[in-house]
């Protein structure tokens, strides 16, 4: 290293002071090394310009605590001479010394290169659960075009499969309807369904996209909906849409309110009897469509692709992969659904169960499996599917086994006690085994950590509460964006706590479980937030975008398609 170079140690987060000599030794003559309480003071930030002017400074190193936050601030210094200061993040139990002597060697000059560049006034939204679909209504109300891109055939993601919704009890369906219906009619909303990113290139406020759009068989625009060519299909196979609770025809409309309302023929269980075609008044059925590549610009884009359950058979000791009399929390709520398979009849070896227990942090809080976070949904979850069983089948008993009760969201501490009161028993304990006793019933074996005893359960259902994950194409997604994945395997925001909403790359934001693991009522307040974001360039018509705001293209990757459940006896 033979420029002259300025470092500068910012302690508001790290506290104490730096040995300075040390680092001094290390830097060519005429360097400085300065301790500093508030670098993003603007005072501060006038002395370093002062510093770098009087004293010739070549190079400036800032070492922060969170260097990510602050590199918008630095701005003005790099506008005042012409570079930007390099950035280390320096973390409390770091050794500041060493740390900044280690990157000293790698220091890179940083020039204040911006271009301003005109913004498409149009944002791409990926994945349209019910979080994609609030934000694209938030952003089309606001009078910009959306493209909604959804892989499977339908939109409502994971609420379309609920019952009701905690701790309201709110019909699912009551409040997930209108929001698919008015997605599906709003005039500045194209939505892609049987469709996946596969490319993406540019940067903000001019984002080229690359989306694949599988055939879906059937002409959109001519199928009514009908299920003519439903009922005359003769294949049978596991419904998707139930996690294999019930079956489907190889030709098939998800559920009753499903957007868009029209059939898909899934050709590796279809038999080609083209019977479908026969009976189809409309002749909507399309044996010759073939997938189509559709490109667009857009200028900005929202990342909304929610969570998968985590899968059961990871933690085999529970039974899930054995027993018909265990399953996860999610085949329950189909079970419980009106719209379900069984019409919301709850019946294991065609009776209703009458004791039922819970499993909780299935997935979660587990280090053995590789989540160490907690999915903040499943303590309620279970809490309110007792009460859509006991509506069923009055005299259930129910014993929830949880870790940690978490009921921290509105309301939730008063739905918690509300059904203690009912009867629910929470024993607090570890499960260690679920196995099948000799009358038939589920044996399901509880560390009592209270009593710090062993306990045994008898059951006729045991229901896995299985944690949130993130989906499995979450790296590819995020290769093809160039953004972070965090430990927990979600998205990772650009910082937690005041950019929770933004990525690293400028123009791509996130909402909901893309970032992690939330509620209905989190995840829809986040989102909002989140198209607000993402129309500020629009509405302005113009963005500074740098060459670290580049999107590069990488090799095409496709995601899986969401795996077929079990199927279970009931």
């Amino acid at each position: 290293m033979d420029k002259k170079t300025g470092v500068y140690i910012c302690h508001c987060g790290l506290g104490g002071s730096t040995e300075t000599e040390e680092i001094l030794k290390k830097l060519p003559k005429g360097s400085i090394v300065k301790d500093s309480q508030y670098l993003c003071d603007i005072t501060e930030q006038e002395l370093l310009i002062k510093d770098i002017n009087e004293k010739d400074l070549e190079q400036v190193v800032v070492a922060c605590f969170a260097s990510d936050v602050h590199r918008s601030i630095f701005k003005k210094v790099g506008d005042e001479v012409g570079f930007l200061p390099n950035l280390i993040k320096i973390e409390e139990s770091d050794d500041v010394v060493e740390k900044i002597i280690a990157a000293l060697d790698d220091l890179k000059p940083i020039k204040p290169e911006e271009t301003e560049v005109d913004v498409n006034p149009s944002v791409l939204v990926i994945g349209a659960g019910i979080v994609g679909e609030q934000a694209s209504l938030d952003i089309g109300d606001a009078g910009y075009k959306v493209y909604l891109v959804e892989r499977r055939p339908n939109i409502g993601g994971h609420m379309a499969q609920l019952d009701k919704t905690f701790p309201t009890l709110d019909c699912a369906s009551c409040i997930g309807t209108p929001k698919m219906v008015a997605t599906g009619q709003h005039p500045n909303i194209e939505l892609l369904t049987c469709s996946e990113v596969i490319e993406v290139s540019g940067h903000a406020g001019e984002f080229k996209v690359k989306v694949l759009r599988h055939p879906r068989y059937v002409d959109e625009n001519e199928c009514t909906g009908c299920g003519i060519c439903v009922d005359n299909c003769p294949a049978v196979v596991a419904s998707e849409f139930n996690l294999g609770v019930g079956p489907r025809k190889a030709i098939y409309i998800p559920f009753a309110q499903a957007i868009p309302l029209a059939a898909i023929r899934d050709p590796e269980h279809c038999l080609s009897c083209r019977m479908c075609e026969y009976v189809c008044d409309k002749k909507a059925i399309r044996f010759d469509q073939e997938e189509e590549i559709i490109e667009f610009e857009v200028g900005s884009i929202l990342v909304t692709t929610g969570f998968e359950l985590f899968n059961c058979d990871l933690r085999p000791e529970l039974g899930y992969d054995k027993y018909d009399r265990v399953i996860n929390a999610l085949e329950l709520e189909r079970l419980c659904a009106p719209t379900g398979p069984t019409a919301g009849e709850i019946l294991i070896h065609g009776k209703p169960p009458k004791n039922i227990v819970f499993v909780q942090c299935v997935g979660s809080r587990d280090k053995n499996v590789g989540n160490e976070y907690c999915s903040r949904v499943c303590c309620m979850y279970a809490t309110k599917q007792c009460n859509l069983v006991r509506e069923k089948v009055p005299d259930a008993k129910f014993t929830i086994c949880y870790t940690d009760i978490r009921a921290f969201g509105k309301g939730h501490e008063e739905f918690y006690n509300r059904m203690q009161d009912e009867g629910v028993i929470y024993l607090r304990g570890i499960v260690s085994e679920v196995y099948r006793g000799e009358n038939g019933m589920m044996k399901v074996r509880v560390e009592n950590t209270l009593m710090v005893e062993p306990v045994e359960l008898e059951a006729d259902l045991v229901v896995l509460s299985a944690g949130l994950v993130a989906p499995a194409d979450t790296p590819q997604l995020a290769n093809m964006l160039n953004l972070d994945v965090g430990d927990d395997k979600f998205l990772a925001e650009a910082h937690v706590n005041i950019r929770p909403m933004e990525t690293r790359v400028k123009g791509i934001y996130m909402a909901g479980c893309a970032q992690g693991p939330k509620d209905i009522s989190d995840s829809v307040a986040q989102t909002s937030g989140a198209a607000a974001k993402a129309t500020i360039p629009i509405s302005f018509g113009k963005v500074k975008i740098g060459p670290e705001d580049e999107v590069k293209v990488v090799k095409e990757t496709t995601a899986t398609a969401a795996p077929i459940e079990k199927e279970v006896t009931g």
